[in-house]
Order: C-alpha cells, then structure tokens, then sequence
C-alpha cells in the first residue's frame, strides 16, 4: 500500500498560482457565481376589473339570436362581390350587366362533383387553348330542401364547389376573374369565368 505525500506549502502556493490562471471547463457550486447587472424590479399587476357574470342555474333557458343562422362563414355572393378586379374595370362592368357574349358554355347541370370536376377543367383548358376570354360555367341553383339537419349544407353543392375549384391548381393560373352570371345569362345559377390571355 502506497502512502500519499503531503504537499509543502511550496507546492500549494505552486498550485494555487496556477489554479487562478485556469479557467475552468464546468462550472461546479463551489465556483463563485458570476456578478450579475442589476435586474430591475419588477412592479405587480394590479388585480383586473371583476367580470360580472349573470348567475346561472341548472336547466335555464338561454336566449340566442337565430336569425343569423348556424353558418358563420360569409355567403358565397358576399365572397364573389369581395374579391379584387383583376381585370379591366370597364370589361367588367360591362361583363356584369350581360353586354359581353360570352365566347363557349358548358352546361353541369345533373352531374355529381366527381364528374364534373374533370367536364370542367377539360372545358376551360380547351376554351383558354382556343384564346377564349369569357366563357360560361352553368352550375344551376341547386335543389331547395325540407330539412338541412344539423350540420347546416349550403344548396348548391356545384354552385358552392366551382368557385373554389377555379381558385385551385390547375385552374387557378388559366383564370383571371369569377362573377355571377347577369340574369340574361342564368343569373345565380351561372358564372362568368374570364379567363387570362393565352401566352
């Protein structure tokens, strides 16, 4: 069994000079914590306004205003009459009133989403192909029904679906604007489609 030496007071004032030159590689509890800049006080909030809520009781009837509806998200005619002119301003008012002939028509009336989906890209990339500027999407008004359940449906369902199509790849590059037909053209239950000129 070895015995330790015992350092001289030579050898600790040795290694006590060199221990102030070192800077250590982790941090240890012993380690005097770093000087700190002062950190402001911080003040308390005062304590908020108190909410006063009406008392409730168990099976109270609560009053709603209905005749908003369930649907929250805007209309579709709201949707269509928000949206930014792309195009010329006078082709389009003259486009709204029906003095623009539109150029083709195709006509979805009785098809499922499924098949006219693919009816209608075929038509507008053949029209835009053909250097069509104003075609006409008739996607009826849809059926009226008795009873919506409670999800509430739009009537419409290609009505609602088309605009939505036409705002998506790959159609979305081939139009330039969407609006509803004049009632010389079908009315709410058509589009104009005007579409971008062919490159």
């Amino acid at each position: 069994m070895t015995r330790r030496r015992r350092l001289t007071d030579d050898d600790l004032a040795t290694w006590r000079q060199v221990a102030r030159t070192a800077n250590p590689l982790h941090a240890t509890a012993r380690d005097p914590a770093p000087a700190s800049p002062e950190v402001p006080t911080v003040q308390p909030r005062p304590n908020p306004e108190p909410v006063n809520i009406p008392a409730f009781r168990i099976g109270q009837a609560q009053s709603y205003d209905h005749s908003k509806g369930h649907n929250l998200a805007p209309t579709l005619e709201a949707r269509l009459t928000a949206q930014h002119v792309r195009m010329d301003y006078k082709t389009f008012g003259k486009m709204k009133k029906g003095k623009l002939r539109p150029d083709r028509k195709i006509d979805l009336h009785g098809m499922t989403l499924a098949q006219a989906h693919p009816v209608l890209s075929r038509f507008l990339f053949a029209a835009h192909s053909d250097g069509c500027r104003l075609v006409l999407v008739v996607t009826g008004k849809g059926k009226t029904r008795s009873d919506d359940g409670p999800i509430p449906t739009p009537r419409g369902v290609l009505r609602n679906q088309v605009p939505q199509w036409l705002r998506m790849a790959p159609l979305a590059p081939l139009v330039l604007q969407i609006s509803d037909a004049h009632i010389s053209h079908g009315g709410s239950g058509a589009y104009y489609v005007y579409l971008s000129r062919r490159r």
